[in-house]
């Protein structure tokens, strides 16, 4: 028995993974103890087959004199199966047993083998003390959590392994790649890709249940593997209440934690491997650093109506949609885009100044001269000028406004500078559309409920949180309608529709 990072298929018996290797080196100084096992790291290619034992051995602590290479077999291969008892959780049989054994041996007067005995079950004792009891039914479980950054572009799937309610171990796996994945698919994966995997041949326990944070597309494929494994029925849940959901909350804040430690690893990989296009856009555009942090604005309007902003964020030269921010202008009556980008950029960073928050290396806005100035006038007003440099992207012909040149900087239409340039643009002008649309939606909605008497205008945004929709209001009964806002309000309001 020795540990190892690779999986081959040769025949053997891999336990894990293990989540940490402390854990390991802990379990391996168990079996030592416990069984008095040679646990010695041997190369693979030092494995008698023909025996399953080392062809040498190198013991320099306890067991020089007594190394299990020079067993016999059978007695081998006995303590063999009561460790794969131990590496899959069954403790209390296990103690239970040597227990037994050891009252055997102190009747017949063998002290020597009773006291060794005894140390095997203290040793067991205190391995076992140390497990976290997470379930007093003492049920053999295995846990399933998914917790996913978008931002990061990864999601990260926990399993606890729960043996006679003990916690004996944790395994996590990260999965890329999820842009076109949904929760189901990506517990579907985690899962099978579990049960499936070289490391679980032959060397697991089936579970009594297998719960999950998340559903999955289809389990009828998993629930006939665990039949064929178990011969019989194991049930998958999905906990919503009680200690089981909090022990799955458990699994997924590691889950959450594991993401956490992941993009600080890839920031800080990612920290000195700075884009082209970020590095040319500085040659470009004679900026005084690298505009690693762009913050984007546009703005949108229909004729002056429900007027909105957006700010997009770009970091190394991918969107940080956390960072997203839309704005519902204020102070601005009718359709005046400079006054518009003048009022979200003083809320903006006048917040930036208030908060000591990150600030962007550069500031795009969507537009010319004009959009520029604006929000040139707009940063001094609140004396933030100075503290990020400031550009106009005007999508004639694509050209560059600059704080005080005449001619806009003309960026060759093939550089991925430009190409950054216009996909933030873009983004924020999307961003800023879907906003304007839900919001003209919203006003339309409420202007068509506030035409039924003795509805207004906050009962017609009480209605459409309640119920979601003007189709579901709409498709609601009466008795429903007046438990809601009073039987003559909701009588009128069925009686609308009705009609």
């Amino acid at each position: 028995m020795y540990p190892t990072r690779t999986v081959i298929n040769d025949g053997s018996r891999y336990f894990g993974p293990y989540d940490h290797v402390g854990h390991m080196r802990r379990m391996l100084d168990t079996i030592r103890k416990t069984f008095d096992l040679c646990t010695c790291a041997v190369s693979p290619k030092m494995i008698d087959k023909s025996r399953g034992m080392p062809k040498w051995h190198s013991c320099f602590e306890d067991y020089l004199q007594n190394c299990s290479g020079d067993w016999q077999r059978d007695l081998y291969i006995e303590t063999i199966h009561k460790v794969e008892r131990l590496l899959s959780g069954k403790t209390e049989g296990l103690m239970k047993e040597i227990k037994e054994e050891m009252e055997i041996a102190s009747q017949a007067l063998e002290y020597e083998q009773a006291a060794s005995l005894r140390d095997s079950l203290v040793s067991l004792q205190k391995y076992n003390q140390k497990m976290k009891i997470v379930d007093h039914k003492k049920l053999d479980k295995d846990l399933f959590a998914i917790d996913v950054d978008r931002d990061l572009g990864e999601a990260c799937g926990v399993l606890f392994r729960i043996r006679e309610g003990k916690l004996i171990g944790k395994f996590h796996r990260f999965l890329k790649n999820i842009d076109d994945l949904d929760k189901p698919t990506m517990m579907q994966s985690f899962v099978e890709d579990y049960y499936t995997g070289s490391y679980q041949k032959g060397a697991w326990v089936t579970p009594d249940e297998v719960h999950l944070s998340d559903e999955m597309v289809d389990d009828e494929p998993l629930q006939e593997f665990l039949w064929e494994q178990n011969g019989k029925k194991v049930p998958i849940l999905i906990p919503k209440i009680g200690e089981k959901r909090q022990l799955v909350e458990m699994a997924i804040s590691n889950a959450r934690h594991k993401l956490g430690e992941r993009l600080i690893e890839v920031e800080k990989a990612e920290k000195d491997r700075i884009p082209k296009a970020i590095k040319d856009l500085k040659e470009y555009l004679h900026l005084e650093r690298l505009p690693r942090r762009i913050e984007c604005f546009d703005n949108s309007n229909t004729q002056g109506t429900d007027p909105v902003a957006s700010m997009v964020s770009f970091v190394d030269g991918k969107p940080r949609k956390s960072e997203y921010k839309k704005f519902a202008i204020k102070t601005v009556v009718g359709p005046d885009d400079y006054a518009s980008m003048k009022e979200i950029l003083k809320r903006r960073y006048s917040r930036i100044k208030k908060e000591k928050l990150q600030p962007p290396d550069l500031i795009l806005v969507d537009g010319g001269k004009g959009q520029l100035n604006a929000a040139i006038d707009a940063l001094k007003e609140i004396d933030y000028w100075g503290h990020s440099e400031v550009a106009g992207l005007a999508k004639r012909l694509e050209e560059v406004f600059l704080p005080g040149k005449q001619d806009p900087v003309m960026i060759p239409k093939i550089s991925p500078s430009l190409k950054l340039l216009q996909m933030a643009r873009d983004e924020a002008h999307r961003f800023a559309i879907t906003y304007h649309r839900q919001k003209r939606s919203g006003r339309t909605l409420q202007t068509e409920l506030t035409q039924i008497p003795g509805v207004g205008q906050k009962k017609a945004e009480a209605l459409l949180k309640e119920f979601g929709s003007v189709k579901k209001i709409k498709e609601s009964n009466s008795e429903t309608l007046q438990n809601f806002l009073g039987k003559k309000t909701g009588l009128n309001v069925y009686n609308y529709f009705q009609q």
